[in-house]
């Protein structure tokens, strides 16, 4: 294995699988050069049945360098209806070629005279209700990267390969290669990750901390004035007295509405007790209240998935305490899907068999998205999942917190396994990934670039 970069280590990710220096290279020198298609879990109903019955038009958009919101937004105001009556399965990045799924509570040919640059819309359908979040087996990548030197690609994959438990090739024209499971940096904030930090702070009921580590704390990516600005927070904080949360307002800056909501919010309070800093958190959107402690849960994840490393346990295969889960039978061909609300303790007698599951792609090892409910692994997983926690001050029942910080916790596969197909000048790559894993953490073992450059 090869030490990870700076950056990723503070967001549990301490190694990279393949030992050989990456190809290095530019993602994203055009849009084209990235591109994602969601995989589909359901059919729809015809486009001609009662609307009465199947109210939402489903429609598949492509769309090149645009934000998802971006475009909800827009299409909402040309069809003159709120945004809300328009739903999605997932989200994408902004420059990219990505092909998506919405649905519209809207009359068949609502599309029919839309046009948008940009923009490439194709109703499919219609369904009884609007989509919801994760309402996709996974995502299909099409990824090029420029000006990479291509010669350790052969020893990267050969490394993956023997990761995942194949020592073969794949029944397609690709590798089947593996990668430990670990969230992207994307997740904690690229260019300054302490999404987590705040989350962890919640988790241990420090509302204070949790403000000023979203607020204060500045980091060397940023613009000098936003740097100043948050190292002024850090000063009123750390100084004797009551702090002078008015003068932090007027010094920061205005593009950064969310640091300002909750600095006003201090200012309204008077900023003093530990009721004061949960409403100033509280004044973040809900969404945002919830990734909180989801990146505070996905840290400690990657943690697990470090220090399994570094205690040498398998990724691939199970050992005696470990929790698999099993496949979702509706996921499409070709794409193992994990179902973590199918899951087994594992006993020694138990090894063998779920383990031959494992081979077929039938059975999944996973680590804890710890919460009120996650039950924790016995044995020596178990062991190491317990000894992070103790490490991060932090228990299962903690995370019964209030209103969207909430969290009853779940378990995630621990290998991402997919089959990669890999051309050279430029070099591209293609794949599939399960809906939730990061395509990043497969692109950074070969490129082994900042991850600012991989988000």
């Amino acid at each position: 294995m090869r030490e990870a970069q700076p950056s990723e280590r503070a967001v549990g990710i301490d190694w990279y699988i393949s030992e050989s220096d990456g190809t290095g290279g530019r993602l994203r020198a055009r849009p084209s050069d990235f591109r994602v298609c969601e995989l589909e879990t359901q059919g729809f109903e015809p486009l001609d049945v009662d609307t009465d019955a199947y109210p939402h038009l489903v429609f598949r958009a492509t769309l090149e360098n645009w934000d998802t919101n971006d475009f909800v937004s827009t299409l909402s105001g040309r069809l003159e209806m709120s945004r809300e009556r328009i739903d999605w399965a997932g989200t994408k990045d902004k420059r990219a070629v990505s092909t998506q799924l919405f649905s519209v509570r809207a009359e068949s040919d609502a599309l029919d005279n839309v046009e948008l640059r940009g923009a490439t819309i194709d109703p499919v359908g219609r369904a009884g209700r609007g989509l919801r979040f994760g309402d996709l087996a996974g995502n299909a990548f099409g990824i090029v990267v420029r000006d990479a030197d291509t010669e350790p690609v052969e020893g990267i994959t050969a490394a993956l390969r023997s990761f995942g438990g194949n020592g073969g090739d794949a029944s397609g024209d690709g590798d089947i290669v593996g990668v430990p499971n670990y969230f992207g940096q994307q997740r904690f904030g690229s260019y300054r990750p302490v999404t987590h930090e705040v989350g962890l702070a919640v988790v241990r009921g420090d509302w204070r901390d949790a403000v000023l580590a979203y607020v204060g704390r500045p980091h060397e990516s940023e613009p000098d004035a936003t740097r100043e600005a948050r190292a002024f927070v850090d000063r009123e904080a750390a100084a004797a007295g009551t702090a002078d949360w008015a003068a932090a307002l007027d010094g920061y800056p205005k593009q950064l509405g969310f640091e300002r909501s909750m600095l006003h919010r201090l200012v309204e309070n008077g900023g003093e007790s530990s009721s004061d800093f949960r409403a100033a958190l509280e004044t973040v959107p809900s969404n945002l209240q919830r990734l909180f402690v989801n990146a505070a849960q996905s840290y400690v994840f990657n943690r697990i998935l470090s220090a399994r490393l570094d205690n040498g346990l398998p990724f691939h295969r199970a050992i005696a305490g470990d929790v698999v889960c099993f496949a979702d039978s509706e996921a499409p061909n070709g794409l193992a899907l994990p179902d973590p609300d199918r899951s087994q303790r594992v006993s020694e007698n138990q090894v063998a068999t779920v383990n031959r599951h494992a081979e077929r792609g039938r059975a999944f090892v996973t680590a804890p998205l710890v919460g009120t409910e996650t039950a924790l692994a016995d044995g020596q997983p178990g062991d190491i999942e317990r000894a992070i926690l103790d490490e991060e001050g932090i228990d299962p029942s903690m995370f019964d917190l209030p209103g969207e910080f909430h969290s009853t916790g779940t378990r995630r596969a621990i290998l991402l396994t997919t089959e990669l197909s890999i051309e050279d000048d430029p070099l591209t790559l293609d794949f599939r990934l399960p809906k939730g894993s990061y395509a990043t953490v497969l692109l950074r073992e070969y490129l082994k670039s900042d991850p600012v450059e991989l988000g």
